[in-house]
């Protein structure tokens, strides 16, 4: 497993990724595709323009499984220098092998600092996820609780990864 900083090439890969990543969420969230045919990705395009933020692609003997994306402030609150996991997607092919739990170490370990992972209450898979790899990658369970604002509605888990 590799996990490849994505650039502005990398693009159509990933809104092409975008969209069944946004269709596993579509059951959980209601959504509808567009007259397009299409969920759209418009929310990506700052994942390469804005400085804060870095694009990855998951890739498992170079064939493309998925992609993560990273951004250095905190969607919750706004501070500056809180890693956020602001979107994280396996296909479905490479879920049981430990992939995505492959690719949050690697991405974890590209940032220090505080983190903070994210999911809608709905996605319950998510959560046992991202608290299990978790709780590995610290070796103790992590920070978790609800939060219900404007800015976002269900769970997160918080964790710091020290500076080397």
């Amino acid at each position: 497993m590799e996990l490849v900083p994505a650039t502005r090439d990398d693009k159509p890969v990933l809104f092409a990724l975008n969209e069944y990543y946004t269709y596993d969420f579509s059951v959980l969230l209601g959504l509808d595709v567009g007259e397009q045919g299409s969920f759209g990705g418009a929310r990506l395009e700052r994942h390469f323009e804005d400085p804060r933020c870095h694009p990855f692609l998951i890739r498992v003997d170079g064939k493309l499984a998925g992609f993560a994306l990273h951004e250095s402030r905190s969607r919750l609150t706004g501070d500056e220098g809180v890693n956020d996991v602001a979107d994280f997607f396996v296909m479905r092919k490479y879920r049981q092998h430990a992939i995505g739990a492959r690719a949050a170490v690697a991405l974890f370990d590209r940032f220090a600092g505080p983190w903070e992972v994210r999911q809608v209450r709905a996605n319950v898979g998510a959560s046992a996820f991202w608290r299990k790899v978790i709780a590995r990658y610290t070796g103790r369970p992590c920070d978790e609780r609800a939060w219900d604002d404007e800015r976002f509605r269900g769970v997160v888990q918080r964790f710091d990864r020290p500076r080397v």
